[in-house]
């Protein structure tokens, strides 16, 4: 006999940071209203649980990363990964969140339907197929596999005798003390590694393709700690937050207008901290311009102070084949190595890799076009979560989370049960992102456009989204409304 599916008002599709937010947000405007939260690991957290090798931290300051309606207490702004993670943790335990958490569901399919003006969602949950009905769907997924991080087909990994591990599958405890540790790769993740293993007694190489930008920060904000001493906690924590939105903006606004220059004071912040005569033009000359790509972050010059005392050694390179011993590069030069480091990124994946179906039709999502950055063309009661890049991934969580409680409150005022955006055929459509890492480039075809107009705009700058989705108008030309 056939059952009823459970019905909540709001589901929530992954309890991670985004998701903890979403809640946090819909049970305060709310109250009333029923949700849950379904995520498919069997831990919340999302990245700050998966995320477990050496070092793992935050590449933002956590006055930034942080949530809005919940000050950061800890000592460092650039905060290690554990307690990040029991920010999140006790943010939903204080609130009840956690009470709502569907632990090891993974949504694999979405289905709308305009004569019910619901969704039916069907998720796997330990090889059963669980099925809800929610009027809104809110995707807090992330934008990465977790079941896979992305490792390039070098050749001759199989002559190579030693461990080889990708940071996004750290096995546990690694003993490294003593041992001949090639990390390969450039971003956050390997200028995280190489310090951290450095501490625990490796002998570190760091091997890169091709140059990042890396700059030096404090890892404690000195501003927010005075703020503290003689402001309330909240009151502290928005203005330390302000002061940082503000210069991470400014940074990135200074990075796009005079490129030049800024290589120029990167590159001296840079020489302070290294050797006398060491290569920058090799090893910190990218070539791309400052903030093409995610500026790397080393708290309190630690990557650069592991250089300077010779136990962190940088080759900038490519890799002819793995070998008995470790690597072969294109220039001839051997690596000797007994664990090899593949921290060479992320596999993207939208909405956690879920199928949308509107009125039988398949949602092909290349075919969409980006809402304010926050919902599709022709997807009904439909919103994601798709943080900054060059800042904090919060400050747009927040920010696409009130637009939600609005565009919500706005549709019961109004008695809508239907809320859409509809593509104008005349906006011209661009990809998804103008943006250079690895990951991006290699997953443009899978992801929606992004149009040349608002509201189909895609903004990473968060000063330029606050008036917009916190403040501006839920009704415009775009977004059609339907009662039941």
């Amino acid at each position: 006999m056939a059952t009823t599916p459970e019905h909540v008002d709001v589901l929530i599709v992954g309890a991670g940071l985004s998701g903890i937010d979403a809640a946090y947000h819909l049970q305060r405007a709310f109250p009333g209203r029923t949700y849950a939260l379904l995520e498919m690991r069997d831990a919340s957290g999302g990245t700050w649980d998966l995320f477990r090798y050496p070092g793992v931290r935050s590449d933002s300051d956590m006055f930034t990363l942080g949530y809005r309606f919940r000050p950061w207490l800890g000592e460092k702004a650039i905060a290690d990964g554990d307690s990040i993670l029991a920010y999140v943790r006790d943010t939903a335990t204080e609130n009840g969140i956690d009470q709502h958490i569907r632990y090891r569901h993974k949504v694999v399919r979405a289905e709308w339907s305009s004569a019910r003006n619901r969704w039916t969602v069907t998720a796997d949950h330990d090889g059963e197929t669980v099925t809800m009905t929610t009027n809104f769907l809110f995707s807090c997924s992330g934008y990465y596999r977790y079941d896979e991080g992305y490792t390039p087909d070098f050749a001759g990994t199989e002559r190579f005798p030693g461990p080889m591990i990708h940071p996004q599958h750290w096995p546990g405890h690694v003993d490294v003390e003593g041992k001949r540790v090639i990390i390969i790769g450039s971003g956050a993740t390997a200028v995280t590694l190489g310090p951290a293993l450095v501490e625990q007694g490796a002998h570190v190489t760091m091997l890169q393709r091709s140059p990042s930008y890396i700059i030096p920060r404090p890892a404690y904000d000195g501003f927010a700690d005075r703020a503290r001493k003689f402001l309330p906690a909240r009151a502290a924590y928005a203005l330390a937050r302000a002061k940082n939105v503000a210069l991470s903006t400014l940074m990135y606004q200074l990075s796009q207008r005079y490129p030049k220059r800024m290589r120029i004071w990167i590159r001296s912040w840079q020489e302070h901290w290294l050797p006398e005569g060491y290569d920058l033009d090799t090893h910190f000359n990218p070539g791309y311009e400052p903030w093409d790509q995610r500026l790397c972050l080393a708290p309190d010059g630690d990557l650069f102070l592991a250089i300077r005392r010779d136990e962190l050694h940088l080759v900038t390179d490519r890799i002819e084949t793995f070998t008995e011993t470790g690597l072969r590069l294109e220039s001839g030069r051997e690596l000797g190595a007994d664990l090899i480091i593949t921290a060479t990124g992320l596999n993207l994946i939208p909405f956690g890799g879920v199928e949308l179906v509107v009125d039988e039709r398949k949602i092909h999502l290349p075919d969409t076009m980006v809402y304010k950055a926050m919902m599709l063309s022709e997807v009904p009661n439909f919103a994601f979560v798709f943080g900054y890049i060059n800042a904090s991934w919060t400050l747009k969580a927040d920010l696409v989370c009130e637009y939600v409680v609005r565009l919500l409150r706005h549709m019961d005022a109004e008695g809508y049960a239907k809320a859409m955006p509809v593509r104008d055929p005349s906006v011209g459509a661009a990809p998804f992102f103008d943006f250079e890492p690895g990951y991006v480039l290699r997953s443009l075809d899978i992801l929606p456009k992004r149009g040349d107009r608002a509201p189909w705009q895609l903004h990473m700058n968060y000063l330029r989204d606050l008036p917009t989705l916190r403040y501006g108008r839920i009704t415009d030309s775009a977004m059609r409304f339907e009662r039941a």
